[in-house]
Order: structure tokens, then sequence, then C-alpha cells
């Protein structure tokens, strides 16, 4: 304040006495430069948020699986990061966000061709960090589904090509100015349904897409040893630290707080400040509201209130909220939440017992089944367009289609990418490594003495 008040005065008036002041104060920032360094700053601080998720998949996912793969699970999520931003840079960011019709034309780390493209009024560069902590984050979901009995370098493979094609050419139909959500008159969407596809912060992009390789990932990978008894009943084969597990889902809720409210990419300007707040409230509500809910289904169909199934419902919630956080009241947002709380029990419960694919954290359910479901919900709950708001079945026809769409694509380039490695080089580790455990064997190290 001090400051700025010293900045409305006349430099004369602090001039020495017999001391002649030549030049000119500068002129006051222009409001467009002020919206423009805000809107920065809100965006790089979401960033910030988004990417202190990584520590919280990192200790859900730990939490949830054994002692002796610790180091291994640690080691993932920080290579999600390290090389999903390497490879976003280099070759997803042009992918997603670049020109050439249906997928968009790749210019290799060209950030002076993409800022030419990319008119948002933001810095190239702080955009580029935004869209790369959301591409790490639907890297590191699949980790967890394949986690304690994956080879390393394998993992790194299908990294890449989750950061390179699968997410970048989805995330261009739905957030990049593909055909998902071209508005133009005359575009496949409006003319068939006369809507786009909405997903304000990535139930699908990120969290169906991430869900679904997941499923396919886990389903060729095979179950952990002992999962299954002869008979085909599944074992139970409990984490080992419940503690940390439910440290990550906190800092995951924290730092839902920057996905979608960051999603705004704008806090300056009429509006702006109103959205944000209501995006910070809907987030809030599902999350509450899935993890109550779940708390009160665990209780009634297995006899105690289960803190692990809890904790995936409170991420349930957040991962159905996410596509409408936007568009759908404080009242839609509870009943969305409660409703992705109540179908992620009996996912896990569908994934593990009838399909038979052992999902150690329960990634899959999680954000694949409630991805697409709150995408879905979206179209009902929406308030100005939503079924039941009177808008008909449009809305919720071009959520289905594009939830379709985006999901047949991560379901079959996933399958081809994880079948080809395994024919090529073998997805998972001998049964003496899974054993023992891949800390020891594929790093050398263990989490704990």
């Amino acid at each position: 304040m001090i400051l700025f008040a010293l900045a409305l005065f006349p430099a004369t008036l602090f001039a020495a006495e017999g001391t002649e002041v030549t030049g000119t104060v500068p002129a006051m920032a222009t409001e467009a430069d002020a919206a423009g360094s805000l809107n920065t700053v809100w965006m790089l601080l979401a960033a910030m948020l988004v990417f202190f998720m990584q520590p919280g998949f990192a200790l859900v996912e730990a939490g949830f699986t054994r002692t002796k793969n610790t180091a291994n699970i640690l080691m993932k999520n920080f290579v999600d990061f390290m090389v999903g931003s390497l490879l976003f840079w280099f070759v997803g960011f042009g992918l997603m966000f670049g020109e050439g019709g249906f997928v968009g034309f790749p210019h290799f780390f060209d950030l002076d061709y993409m800022a030419g493209i990319i008119d948002n009024g933001l810095p190239i560069e702080g955009f580029l960090i935004f869209q790369t902590v959301f591409c790490a984050t639907s890297a590191t979901i699949v980790s967890g589904a394949m986690a304690e009995r994956t080879k390393f370098s394998m993992y790194l493979a299908y990294t890449i090509f989750i950061s390179v094609l699968i997410y970048p050419i989805s995330g261009h139909w739905t957030w990049g100015g593909g055909w998902l959500m071209n508005g133009e008159a005359g575009s496949f969407m409006m003319r068939t349904f006369g809507m786009t596809f909405h997903d304000f912060a990535g139930s699908t992009v990120v969290h169906l897409v991430g869900g679904i390789i997941a499923l396919v990932g886990a389903a060729v990978l095979g179950p952990r040893v002992g999962k299954y008894s002869p008979d085909g009943k599944s074992r139970a084969l409990p984490g080992h630290n419940l503690t940390i597990a439910a440290l990550g889902v906190f800092i995951l809720w924290f730092g839902w707080f920057g996905f979608n409210p960051g999603s705004q990419l704008a806090a300056y300007g009429e509006g702006n400040a109103t959205a944000i707040s209501h995006v910070f409230l809907t987030t809030n509500l599902a999350a509450c509201a899935g993890g109550f809910v779940t708390l009160l289904t665990s209780w009634l169909k297995y006899g105690k209130p289960s803190l692990s199934l809890t904790l995936n419902g409170i991420l349930a919630g957040l991962v159905g909220i996410t596509a409408g956080c936007d568009l759908v009241s404080p009242a839609g947002a509870v009943i969305i939440g409660a409703i992705c709380g109540v179908v992620m029990v009996f996912a896990v419960e569908f994934i593990d017992h009838v399909l038979k694919v052992d999902d150690p954290v329960g990634a899959s359910s999680v954000h694949g089944v409630c991805g697409l479901l709150g995408t879905l919900l979206t179209g009902l709950f929406a308030m100005q367009d939503g079924v039941f708001y009177g808008g008909g079945w449009h809305f919720f026809l071009a959520q289905l289609f594009g939830v379709l769409v985006v999901g047949a694509w991560a379901a079959a380039m996933g399958f081809l990418v994880f079948k080809g490695l395994d024919k090529l080089h073998g997805l998972r580790v001998s049964k003496r490594i899974e054993e023992e455990g891949l800390d020891i064997y594929e790093h050398g190290e263990s989490a704990y003495n």
C-alpha cells in the first residue's frame, strides 16, 4: 500500500532541495495488463495445486499396496511427471492444441508457433505448464491399477504412449479445438445433437481416459499372485498403510481446488470470481457427499464403515463433479457426488468378483466408472440445458456420444499398447520377483529398513 501511495505522487515532492528531477514516472499499468497478470498468476497457482496431486496419488497408491512394493510405486509417480512433462512439451502439447484437421498437427516444442494458434490472453509457457500437470494426472492413474507386478521398463514404455498419443489426441477432440467441441453451424456435433460435448475440467478427458487404460492394462497383465483362489474366489490383499493413503486423499482433495476452479483460467473480469467460487463450492460438496454416502453404503453392505472405501468414495465424488462443476447447482453437485459414491462401491465389487480384474487401488472404478458417470450426469443436472431443468435430451445425448467415443479410443489404444508391449518384451515380472517384492529386484533398495 505504501508503494502504491508513493506512485500516485509526483516525483518532485521527494526530490532533495536543489536537485533537478529529470525523466518521467512510469505510467500506471493498463487494465488489460492487470487482467493478464492476475489471470496468469491464478493459472500458475492452480497448476501448482494440480502438481501437488502427484504426491497425493503416490501416497494413495503406496498405502493401498504392500510394503515390498512401496519404492516401486513412489518411483513410478516421479517418472510420470518427469517423463510426461518432457514428452508433453516435446510432442503432446502441439498435438493437442495444434492445427491440422482431425487431431491437430504437432509442432515439436515450437512455443512461438503455438502462441500464434492459442489466443487465450495467457503466456504460452504458463498454459503449457497448466496442461502438463493434467497430462501427468492421466498417466499416473494407470500405475495404481497395474501395481505390484509390472516391469518398470514396460511402465516407462506405456507412459510414453499415454503422454504423446492417447491423451493428447482425445484431448484435442474435447479441449484443443477438435470436433467434439466444435460449436460452429454445420459442424458434426451441432448437426447431430444441437449441442457440443462439455467436460469442464476432465471427468472424461483425464479420468475416464486414465481409468479405462488402467482397466485394460490390469486385464492384460492379469491378477497378482494369490489374488484369486483355485475356485475363482477373490482374496483380499490389504494395503500396508491406510494412514498414508488417507493423507494422500486429503492432498488430492486439496489439489482438486486447482484442478476444477483452475480450469476457469481467468480470475479477473466480470463473472470470473463468481464462477471460480461456484466451482469451489460444487467441488467440495460433491467430495463430501461421495465420501459420506460411501461410508453409509459400506456400513449397510458389509456391516462396518470401511475407511478404504470411504477414501475412494471421496475421490469418486471429486471425479464425478469435474465435468459439470461449472454448470450444476450446489444441490446437483451433492446428488452427483452421492450417486458416484454408491456406484463406486458396486463397481469395485463387480470388477473384482465378476470381471476378475485385479485393480489394487480401485482406479478403474473411481476414475473410469465415475468419470463416465459424472459426465453423463452433467447432461441431466446442468442448470441451463440439463434434462431435469427442461433442456430436453440434446445435451445428454451429446455427453453420451462424447464418453462413448473417447472411451472407445482409450480402450482400443490401451489394448494395442499393452498387448504389443506384452508380446514384445513381457509386461509382467517373474513370479519369484512378484512374491519377494519389486523394490529390491527392480530398484535395488527398499522404502523401509
